[in-house]
């Protein structure tokens, strides 16, 4: 009995010392045990699901609403409405948020120009709630108008839950009677992680020049000291350095005793720019401790693969026939490569199938000559067979596909080959006749 529970011992020794040896897959790729009640991880470049959590509910952001506040103000500058130099007061209403100590902001001044990049720094480093509305006003007249633009390019960039109700992302009780025209009293604004990571996507993407302020770490205001909120920024200086991130230069954190502690975060690594999105969290250490656990994933454990070059050509479909043309058929190839992200050890779950357009083909699935080089077939589809599948940010369709072209170009035949074809093709037809009718 006693050598039998010690060679049981010794074969359970064995085998934990050699699954340590060969490592453990399941637990090296399980997902993120996040915290937040709702989270979201894509690919800035391809706009790929890495991970999330509940991402579709609508929650407040708090003051990543100030996202769609920089995406209407860079959009103005880039449209030549106003310049970084236009300079304008603040009003009354502007002024009383920043004199409210209750607030995040850096003290402003009435009677006093300012200039819009003064302005947009403090809002994009300091959170500011007063040079928000500012900017808001003098890019479209009043706040509540500002606002009717904040939806409108919500609906334009596809996110079907967002509802903007001001610029800050206070609660419309704070600005007591200064709340939006057209707006309730007593709204907040909502967003989905989802629609946040979209909103994220755009402005890195439409203005990357938006991280050179949003990695700003500290910056003087009129002799006030603007340190950012965002505490995963290098160069953050005394304790809250310890919550850096390699390669983190935003974007936008958030804080109301509804939302909770928010962020939307992005860090690049190795040419591959992430974006995070952590909504409720408990507090301010939460939400940078689940941003890094959520970006660790998607660094450590996805990569950017490319699947398929331009011009692959899939096995026994490389080609297609023609009809009454000088070549019986034609080479077909993809005309993009397929890029994705991988999560590590999934490489071979991928395959692509071809999917022709049958408008462009006749009825036997031919093309008639004559034929263009470059004439769009069909697609290449990308397929996982993988058991998770987010799907991708830009697309309510999950699939990816790329444009299947021909690779050269075929002269229709003259009258007298056509001829001589049509006469091939029906003695042709009538042998199979007759050999179908002895059969």
């Amino acid at each position: 009995m006693k050598q039998s529970r010690k060679f049981i011992m010794i074969t359970i020794m064995a085998v934990f010392l050699f699954g340590s040896l060969l490592g453990t897959p399941v637990t090296a790729q399980a997902e993120v045990d996040t915290e937040a009640e709702s989270a979201i991880l894509v690919d800035a470049e391809t706009g790929d699901i890495l991970f999330s959590k509940d991402a579709d509910i609508a929650l407040p952001p708090a003051s990543m609403t100030k996202v769609m506040t920089e995406y209407l103000v860079l959009e103005a500058v880039e449209n030549g409405e106003i310049s970084w130099d236009t300079t304008t007061e603040i009003s009354d209403y502007a002024f009383s948020i920043s004199a409210n100590n209750t607030f995040s902001g850096v003290g402003l001044r009435l009677d006093h120009e300012y200039t819009v990049k003064e302005l947009y720094d403090a809002m994009a480093i300091y959170s500011d709630n007063a040079t928000s509305i500012a900017l808001a006003e003098l890019v479209a007249g009043s706040e509540g108008e500002f606002v009717q633009m904040m939806n409108d390019k919500a609906e334009d960039m596809g996110l079907p839950d967002a509802q903007f109700v001001n610029s800050t992302g206070l609660s419309n009780s704070h600005l007591g009677e200064n709340y939006p025209e057209g707006t309730d009293p007593d709204a907040d604004n909502l967003i989905s992680a989802r629609s946040m990571a979209i909103l994220a996507y755009n402005l890195v993407n439409d203005y990357p020049e938006a991280l050179e302020v949003s990695s700003v770490p500290t910056q003087e205001f009129e002799g006030h000291e603007m340190l950012n909120f965002n505490w995963m920024l290098p160069g953050m200086p005394g304790h809250i350095a310890q919550y850096t991130y390699e390669g983190l230069d935003g974007l936008k954190t958030g804080f109301t005793e509804l939302a909770g502690y928010t962020f939307t975060g992005t860090a690049e690594r190795d040419g591959t720019r992430l974006i995070s999105v952590v909504m409720r969290t408990d507090s301010v250490e939460a939400r940078f401790a689940e941003t890094q656990k959520i970006l660790d994933y998607g660094f450590e454990h996805f990569s950017k693969e490319m699947l398929y070059e331009e011009g692959y050509q899939v096995d026994d479909e490389s080609t297609l026939s023609i009809v009454k043309g000088k070549e019986n058929e034609v080479e077909i190839a993809s005309g993009e490569p397929i890029e994705s992200m991988i999560k590590n050890g999934e490489e071979d779950l991928y395959s692509v199938q071809l999917e022709l357009d049958e408008e462009v083909l006749n009825d036997e699935g031919a093309l008639e000559a004559p034929v263009e080089e470059g004439l769009e077939v069909g697609q290449l589809v990308l397929t996982y067979e993988g058991e998770l599948d987010y799907g991708n940010l830009t697309s309510d369709d999950a699939t990816i596909s790329v444009p299947v072209y021909t690779a050269d170009e075929v002269e229709r035949s003259n009258w007298f080959m056509l001829i001589l074809q049509a006469i091939g093709d029906f003695f042709v037809g009538l042998f199979n006749s007759i050999k179908g009718i002895f059969t």
